[in-house]
Parts: structure tokens; C-alpha cells; sequence
């Protein structure tokens, strides 16, 4: 108030009188006169009380609050989504692995394949069009899914006698490809929102950038564990039938909401109404329509000339003709099917030419190869541990564990960045991560490690007695992990997988305890500890894409890579199949600090490229400023 130029101690007393009013009810504003009259502390709790009312309202208002309630929507029915879906398709095909593995490849090879096409879509639409479609695209398809799965539990037998079993078989196809359309969307909408809004909601206001990358991250985290957890209960204590009605009624809802509130957010930030459009490349869309009315206006005026030309005879030339023309538009649809998967490849490697271009390519690189590692609370680390004899109970704790490492993980990086820069924060969490792995690596020697390279010679020598005696001894925990570590990795790394495993292993006998604890317990060590690290670095380079990627290649560019980052997951998923053996996967966990140290390489040649090239333009501006 003193602000706007009142004082507050004589306001109140020159606007009202100090007794009463007429009818002997006292009045507030005397009130509250009389208790400014008694001390100025008074009227400073008052006045502070009003001022955060007022900024909380404000906050809520703020298309910031906006787009972290969008952003946590979205996240909890993916993570809800992703993990129902897992066990939907395992009860499908009789507790049976097979869907779930053609689903995490077909999710996989989506994204790889269309990840380029999805972002240079969305450079090419406005800002409200593209996220409202991701959007609606998304939950439409989540929607439709869900009422074919009811529909499967529901009449399950009765589906089961049409066309000798083949509708089933058309139904988990749908449900596959509903599902691979669903995530193609949310991939669109997480490149929109969180890689290209926030960013022009942010401007130049880098310290507001990192906040909002931490927050959705830390988001991200708290939802990972409670969203399963949600979905789970009702598949339990209900069905599946209305589990699959919870997550439509959830989807619909949240439909509703994130449309209102990125509308809202569109309309209260102006800059998102400006949008750089790229001028050398063009959507490949457009240019086959182009094409096509070219080709249309071509044919017209070959046609309206050949009737100024033609002769006027019998019907039987006009037959030959039709015949003609029939063959012509044949080879012409052919001609301009050829043509649109000409124009999509090129579209696609301009895609993958304008990302390494960039000058942040070494450091996205570096991050991709992150994603190339069993060491990460997914269903392959989780499955390992079960076969050396940890519960369900106790990986419940270990994902709590891990949610609160890599929560600790974002606030570190807030510090760091604070204090030392971004670039010197992807440094300091490389090698926290890089050290923390190291107790990996330890652990395949430890005691009570199952690592055993015998066992990669046992197909070659099924005649030996030796290899058929270590066969014989560890079939149960080779049983139990290969039907784990058939497991699809999803492209959500949900931490709660593992109770995708344990429906697996009913009416099956308990596997064999270690001797020891010292190998799982510094494997889970590493990879809890390692978090802080990981998540750290992901929000630095995520940031660091943020800054330096120009506004009119943002999409493409962040489809690349998402694309990489689902070709390393591939790469993971086919090294887990021809290693599922518990024996093998200290191989395994060589091979991921491999990859996962040669992306922290990779960050290291882009840190160096930008020290060398800040000393050269400090040297440039010396050599001004002496001129």
C-alpha cells in the first residue's frame, strides 16, 4: 500500500470514523484501525498476510502452475498406462512374454522411425494446433484401446471361437498398434511442451529454464512411483475389466483439463503466438500436395487439349482409350507412391543432417548412449535380483530408494548450475555417475556373484560332463531369468516392473538363495547411488538442447533424438536376449558402463570444444577492447 501512496497508519482513520456505525455494530475498518493504533507490528502481519494471499493466488493463476499440472496429468496416465499395458498383454497370451516383447519393439521402432517426420511436423504447425492434436491424438487412442481391452476380458471365450482364434489375434494387434499410436503422441506432446513452451515461456531467463526442467523432472520421479501403484491397486482388488475403466475415465478427464489449461496458457503468453518457420526444408506433406496439384493442373490441360484434338468416331477408340487412361493412372499412383517415400526419406535424413549440425551434437549424442544399460530400476535389473533371492517387498523399498536418489539428483543439479555453470554441471555429474557405477562393476567379483563365463561355451560343448554339471546346477536360476529377461525394456523405465515379473513366477518354487549378499547389495548401491548423477546430467544436456537448438528446428531435432535414444534401447533389449542367463550378467554390466562411459566421453569432447571456443572469443574481445 505505501507503494501506491498511502500511509497505512492514517488511512484507515481519515476514511472511517472510530466509533461505530448506526446500528451499534462495530465496524472492520475501525477494528482494524484500532489494532494498527496499537503497534505497527500488528499492521505488518496483517499487511503480510494480504501480500502471500495475493501472490498465491497469483501462482495459481500463472501459466507456470499451468503447465506443471498439464505436464503431471500427462505423466501419471503414461506411467499408469504403460504399466497396466504390461500386464494386460501378458494375460492376454496365457502369462506368456510374447505380446509384451512385439509391444516394446513396435513402441521402439516407432519412435525410431517416425521420430524425425513427428518433429518436423510439429516445427511446422502452430504451437496450440500441434499440442492440442498430440493431445487429443493421445488420449484418443489410450480411450479406444482401453474399450477393446474390456471387451477381450469380457468375452474373452466367445472371441476366442471366431475365426478358429484369428480375432483375438486381430484384437492384441489393435491393441498394439492403438497403444504404439498412443505413445507416438506423447512423444509429440513432450517434445512440444517440455522441449519447446517451456522454453519460450522461460525466454532468456536461463535460471527459470533450469527451475521448470527440475520441477517436471522431480514431478516425473514422485509420479513414477505412486501412478503404478494407483492402477495397480484396482487391478488387484477389482479386475481387469475395471482397471482398463479407470484409466479411460482417467484419460477423459485429463483430456479435459490439460486442453483448458494449455488453451489458457497459449492465450496469457504472447510469444508462443510467434513462431519461426524453417525456409529451407518444407514438410513433406506439403510438397506432395504441391505435387499433386501440379500434376492435376498438368493433367487437366493435357486432357482439355486432347478434346479440342480428338476425332469424333465410333465408340471402340474410345474404349481403347479408356483402357489407356486406366494404365496411365495406374502407373501414375504408382509414380507418386514413390515419390511421397522419396520425399519422407528426405525429410528424414534432413532431420538427421540438421541434428548433427548442432552445436550441442556430441553432448544429445552423449546422452542417447546413456540409455543403452541394464543398470537402471527396469525389469531386468529387478528380474536379476529375484533370481538372487529378493522379494517383492524388499524391491519395493529399493524403487523408493531410487525415486529419492534421483530426487536428490535434480536439486543437486540446481546447486551445482547456481554455482559452477552448465557445463561445468555435466561435468561434475559425469564422473559422480561414471564413480557410482564402478560399484557395478565391483559386484560382478564380489561374493555371491552367479558371473560365470563357462556358460557362454555350454552350447558349443553340450557333450562335456563339466558344462552339463554347471547346467544342471544352476537351472533354476537360468529358468527363472530367461523368462524375465525376455521382458521388452519400455520406453518409460517404469520402476515397478518387477510386479510384471511376479505374476510369471506363480505356482513356481522359490529360487535358490546366494551364499552371499555382498554382490546385490553393492549392485543395488551403484545403481541408487548412480541416479544422482544420471539425472543430473539428463537435466544438463536437456537444457543445453534447450538453449542452443534454434527455435525454427526444435521439433526435428528433439525427434532425432528421441529416435536415438529408442535405438540404444533396442540395442539393450537385443544384448539382454542373447545374454539372459544370470551367469552372463556381469557381461551385461561391463558392456552397459562401456556405453554409458563413452557417452560421458562424448560430453567431455563437447565441454572441451566450449572452453577452446570461449578462449577464443575472450582472446578476440582483448584484442578489441587493446585496438
Amino acid at each position: 500500500m505505501e507503494q501506491l501512496g498511502f500511509q497505512p497508519n492514517t488511512l484507515l482513520f481519515n476514511a472511517v470514523p472510530v466509533t461505530g456505525d448506526v446500528t451499534g455494530t462495530a465496524n472492520p475498518c475501525c477494528l482494524i484501525a484500532e489494532m494498527v493504533k496499537e503497534g505497527g507490528d500488528t499492521w505488518g502481519e496483517v499487511r503480510g498476510s494480504m501480500i502471500s494471499t495475493g501472490a498465491t493466488v497469483v501462482y495459481f493463476m500463472s501459466p507456470r502452475y499451468f503447465i506443471y499440472v498439464s505436464c503431471a496429468l500427462s505423466i501419471w496416465g503414461d506411467r499408469m498406462w504403460h504399466f497396466a499395458m504390461s500386464v494386460f498383454l501378458i494375460e492376454l497370451y496365457g502369462h506368456s512374454l510374447l505380446l509384451t516383447a512385439v509391444f516394446g519393439l513396435v513402441v521402439a521402432g516407432s519412435v525410431l522411425i517416425f521420430g524425425v517426420l513427428i518433429g518436423d511436423w510439429i516445427d511446422r504447425k502452430p504451437r496450440n494446433k500441434a499440442a492440442h492434436a498430440s493431445l487429443f491424438t493421445q488420449n484418443a487412442s489410450v480411450t479406444a484401446c482401453c474399450v477393446v481391452l474390456m471387451l477381450v476380458f469380457s468375452y474373452k471365450r466367445e472371441m476366442e471361437q471366431i475365426w478358429h482364434g484369428w480375432f483375438t489375434v486381430a484384437s492384441c494387434a489393435a491393441v498394439i498398434t492403438l497403444a504404439a499410436l498412443a505413445n507416438l503422441a506423447s512423444t509429440a506432446l513432450t517434445i512440444t511442451i517440455q522441449r519447446d513452451w517451456i522454453v519460450s515461456l522461460t525466454g532468456d531467463n536461463r535460471g527459470q529454464l533450469a527451475g521448470m526442467n527440475a520441477a517436471v523432472r522431480q514431478l516425473d520421479q514422485v509420479i513414477n512411483i505412486f501412478a503404478p501403484l494407483s492402477v495397480g491397486q484396482v487391478m488387484t482388488w477389482a479386475s481387469h475389466v475395471i482397471g482398463c475403466g479407470f484409466i479411460l475415465g482417467w484419460n477423459l478427464v485429463s483430456l479435459l483439463v490439460e486442453f483448458l489449461f494449455l488453451s489458457r496458457v497459449y492465450q496469457q503468453v504472447p510469444q508462443l503466438a510467434v513462431k519461426s518457420q524453417p525456409k529451407a526444408r518444407g514438410h513433406f506433406l506439403e510438397r506432395q500436395q504441391k505435387a499433386l496439384n501440379v500434376q492435376g493442373a498438368v493433367s487437366s490441360w493435357e486432357t482439355t487439349g486432347r478434346f479440342f484434338k480428338k476425332p469424333r468416331t465410333s465408340e471402340k477408340p474410345k474404349g481403347r482409350r479408356t483402357d489407356f487412361e486406366g494404365q496411365q493412372a495406374t502407373t501414375t499412383g504408382s509414380s507418386l507412391c514413390l515419390q511421397s517415400t522419396r520425399r519422407l526419406l528426405h525429410t528424414c535424413r534432413e532431420g538427421w543432417e540438421a541434428y548433427r549440425r548442432q552445436t550441442v551434437f556430441l553432448a544429445g549424442l552423449g546422452l542417447a548412449f546413456l540409455y543403452m544399460t541394464v543398470l537402471g530400476f527396469d525389469c531386468i535389473t529387478t528380474g536379476y535380483a529375484y533370481t538372487q533371492g529378493i522379494g517383492g517387498s524388499l524391491l519395493s523399498i529399493l524403487t523408493a530408494l531410487s525415486a529419492l536418489s534421483g530426487l536428490m539428483g535434480t536439486i543437486l543439479f540446481t546447486r551445482l548450475r547456481g554455482h559452477y555453470g552448465l557445463v561445468t554441471t555435466g561435468t561434475i555429474s559425469s564422473w559422480l555417475h561414471i564413480g557410482c557405477l564402478m560399484l557395478c562393476v565391483f559386484s560382478v567379483f564380489a561374493p555371491g556373484s552367479p558371473f560365470d563365463l563357462a556358460v557362454f561355451s555350454l552350447p558349443l560343448s553340450n557333450n562335456s560332463s563339466s558344462n552339463h554339471e554347471v547346467l544342471t546346477e544352476d537351472q533354476v536360476h537360468a529358468y527363472f531369468f530367461e523368462r524375465n529377461m525376455n521382458q521388452p525394456i519400455l520406453p518409460d523405465r517404469s520402476s515397478l516392473h518387477w510386479t510384471n515379473s511376479t505374476v510369471l513366477f506363480e505356482g513356481e518354487q522359490d529360487p535358490e538363495y546366494p551364499e552371499s549378499y555382498i554382490s546385490i547389495i553393492l549392485l543395488f548401491s551403484g545403481v541408487i547411488l548412480a541416479r544422482i548423477g544420471l539425472w543430473s546430467f539428463d537435466l544438463t544436456v536437456t537444457q543445453l538442447l534447450q538453449e542452443n537448438i534454434p527455435e525454427m528446428e526444435r521439433g526435428a531435432v528433439n525427434g532425432v533424438q528421441c529416435s536415438l535414444n529408442y535405438l540404444m534401447d533396442l540395442i539393450h533389449f537385443i544384448l539382454v536376449m542373447l545374454a539372459p542367463r544370470p551367469q552372463q550378467f556381469g557381461v551385461l554390466v561391463f558392456i552397459s558402463v562401456l556405453f554409458v562411459s563413452t557417452g560421458h566421453v562424448l560430453y567431455f569432447f563437447y565441454t572441451r570444444k566450449c572452453k577452446m571456443k570461449n578462449a577464443h572469443v575472450q582472446k578476440t574481445e582483448k584484442k578489441d577492447a587493446l585496438t
